[in-house]
């Protein structure tokens, strides 16, 4: 079906091959000769949402917002426009999130201004809510530990969503979250929007500042996520659980009647990120992590603070050309600076984070143990060259080069000794999720959300081939032991082989089933083993490509594969926060190892094939005896998940990657 974009037609919807609408003979091209609308999503104060394809990349789906506002008056227009072009300034800035929606166009064309962004697959948390009732402990700390980063992130970018409920927090298909509406011209109105001060975000999650003046902090945030898992855990609007009269938070008795509970920790939490008083509030997301991952729980007097620093506030949006009201609202005519695209001038990265105290009180926190630095490792050097997450590291076969990449579209190749940034591969136009090097150590391919995969030559950063075939997201890649042949894996629910040394398809695997997060080849090259989010691991002869085998056990998605020397045993990693060892001639799990409190991201052996090293979003690296099953040691220091691992060839030496934007060398003291 061909949905028709004029606001004004009470029956938009047209057959495929229609070129004029029936209803009211608005003519159906696409806008810009590759958006075509397909059908109504919803409708606000700013205008309409429209699910979308965009022809141009073959057929996916996109979203239309068209600005078309519902309000009178001079000022209350000036006011709408100014807030729908905020939201595509916004997402210009934070689009490099993969947490967030990313801007794909903003244009005008026939007197209307648009919006298109990338379509978020799955649905509201509160639509998970009605359908699969209140959600327990174990959720709420799910929600608080995939939410937590993405506001550090957006604070970081000095930007403040002010708008935080269970409808703008969606889960797509893997179960990660997307925080969406970064607008918020939804709640405009003709007397708010005429008004100084204007009230902006939803009653109930939004706290008192943002409602009495219209000022909104870090602190405003937290507290209206923590109202979202106030009205996920009891079904009941965050209203209903406050006593006015006694000014204090009623949860805890509306969950005892309903015959549940929480721990005293996670209560203690959500208490404190519910204070009225900003200054008793926890002050960053970085801090709520800090106890949420905690190991014990032990509060201490509160202290009340103000702010060290003065509160975030939305930078200023660049005046846009439309800043007088057109003189009609029900269709205004295109300002002249919009009948071209919005390009603002990129972002400046966000400062690197600063490490969470070891011990001792956090300001306006409770005092919660969260682990100490490790004392048989010492961080030697962090290198500081990304602008966005790290998501991939490994060392080349020799020993002296690094390749790390990241979200921020680019690989870069560092030597190893010095931690000098060599050069960076610049090719890919979306986040580089995978990477593998040869074991010749003379080339690397990287695998992207654009889609492809490219060939580098490692010696002098020159791109060899891209090979195309893969329809969405490239989220692992893997070379053969003797270097002939590459395997990916991807949201595209296939596994696909190629020749490495001309880039050639050889095969595509069939029966994979779900998106695959993690390859591997047994160090005999007969064996390839994949991960993905049907909590699955499958086994497949490389050389034919049928499926041989398959592991059950996890109970979430499986991030991470890892062989030992031997070949003998297989670890993975998951998303349940679980490591799990195989034993592959009897494909059973002989141990599961246990001490993470956060998704387990990447798992490598050490080269004596007894002791194992685990990254997680937990923030730590592990050392593991896996004679035993416990914690050799645990590694502290960097501010966010630790999504890739690696380790030298004499297993004295650690590479890791975070979302903190570093990659960390780690010698062996």
């Amino acid at each position: 079906m061909i949905c028709c974009l004029n606001p004004h037609c009470h029956k938009p919807q047209n057959a495929d091959d229609a070129t004029v609408c029936l209803s009211c003979g608005w003519s159906l091209k696409p806008l810009r000769g590759r958006y075509r609308a397909t059908q109504p999503l919803g409708q606000g104060g700013f205008g309409r949402t429209y699910l979308a394809l965009d022809e141009d990349r073959l057929g996916t789906y996109c979203v239309i917002k068209q600005f078309s506002p519902q309000v009178q008056g001079t000022k209350s227009l000036e006011k709408a426009v100014a807030l729908f072009v905020q939201e595509a300034v916004r997402l210009y800035e934070l689009g490099e999130h993969p947490q967030i929606p990313t801007l794909l166009a903003y244009f005008e064309q026939d007197q209307y201004l648009y919006l298109v962004q990338q379509y978020i697959e799955g649905l509201s948390l509160l639509q998970v809510m009605k359908q699969e009732g209140p959600f327990d402990e174990r959720k709420i700390r799910d929600v608080l530990a995939d939410v937590l980063p993405v506001l550090r992130f957006v604070h970081n970018k000095q930007v403040i969503h002010r708008d935080i409920t269970p409808s703008n927090i969606l889960r797509r298909p893997d179960d990660r979250l997307v925080l969406i509406d970064f607008g918020v011209a939804k709640q405009v109105n003709a007397e708010a929007a005429a008004e100084p001060g204007t009230r902006i975000g939803t009653e109930g999650y939004a706290p008192m500042e943002q409602f009495r003046g219209g000022r909104a902090y870090p602190a405003s945030d937290i507290y209206s996520l923590g109202a979202t898992c106030l009205h996920l855990m009891t079904q009941a609007k965050p209203d209903n659980l406050y006593d006015p009269l006694n000014g204090r938070w009623i949860w805890r008795e509306y969950l005892s009647n309903m015959g549940r509970a929480v721990s005293d920790q996670l209560a203690y939490i959500l208490d404190n990120m519910l204070k009225d008083l900003v200054a008793e509030r926890y002050q960053s997301a970085d801090e709520v992590m800090r106890d949420l991952n905690a190991d014990s729980f032990m509060p201490s007097p509160r202290t009340p603070k103000v702010p060290e620093a003065p509160p975030v506030s939305r930078p200023p949006i660049p005046a846009p050309a439309v800043a007088k009201a057109p003189p009609s609202v029900s269709r205004p005519p295109s300002p002249a600076a919009a009948s071209r695209p919005i390009v603002p001038p990129p972002p400046a990265p966000p400062p690197p984070p600063s490490r969470p105290p070891i011990s001792g009180p956090s300001r306006a926190t409770s005092r919660l143990s969260v682990g100490t630095q490790s004392r048989h490792w010492r961080c030697a050097k962090t290198l500081t060259g990304h602008t966005s997450w790290v998501t991939a590291v490994e060392i080349s076969p020799g020993g002296q080069v690094l390749v790390s990449s990241s979200l921020d579209d680019t690989a870069k190749v560092w030597n190893l000794v010095t931690g000098e940034l060599l050069y960076s591969l610049v090719g890919h136009s979306k986040a580089v999720n995978a990477i593998a090097i040869s074991p010749n150590g003379k080339a690397l391919t990287t695998g992207s959300d654009d889609y492809t995969l490219k060939t580098w030559n490692l010696q002098n950063g020159v791109l060899m081939r891209t090979m195309t075939g893969h329809s969405r997201n490239v989220n692992a890649v893997v070379i053969s032991p003797d270097g002939q042949i590459l395997a990916s894996g991807g949201q595209d629910r296939t596994i696909r082989l190629w020749q490495m040394g001309t880039g050639n398809s050889l095969r595509t695997l069939l029966g994979v089933g779900s998106m695959v997060k993690s390859l591997a080849i047994s160090p005999d090259g007969r064996l390839l083993v994949s991960g993905g989010f049907d909590n699955k691991i499958k086994l497949w002869s490389l050389q034919t490509g049928e499926q041989v085998g398959l592991l059950s056990g996890h109970v979430s998605t499986v991030n991470a594969l890892a062989f030992s020397p031997d070949g003998q045993t297989l670890a993975s990693g998951g998303k349940d926060k679980a490591i799990k060892l195989w034993n592959l001639r009897t494909k059973e799990a002989f141990r599961t190892l246990s001490d993470h409190t956060r998704d387990v991201n990447s798992v490598a052996f050490m080269p004596d094939g007894k002791t194992l090293v685990s990254g997680s979003s937990d923030t730590t690296i592990k050392i593991w005896d896996l004679s035993t099953g416990n914690v050799i040691d645990t590694i502290s220091g960097h501010g966010d998940s630790v999504n890739s691992v690696d380790l030298g060839a004499d297993g004295r030496l650690i590479v890791s990657g975070s979302s903190d934007s570093t990659v960390k060398i780690w010698e062996m003291l």
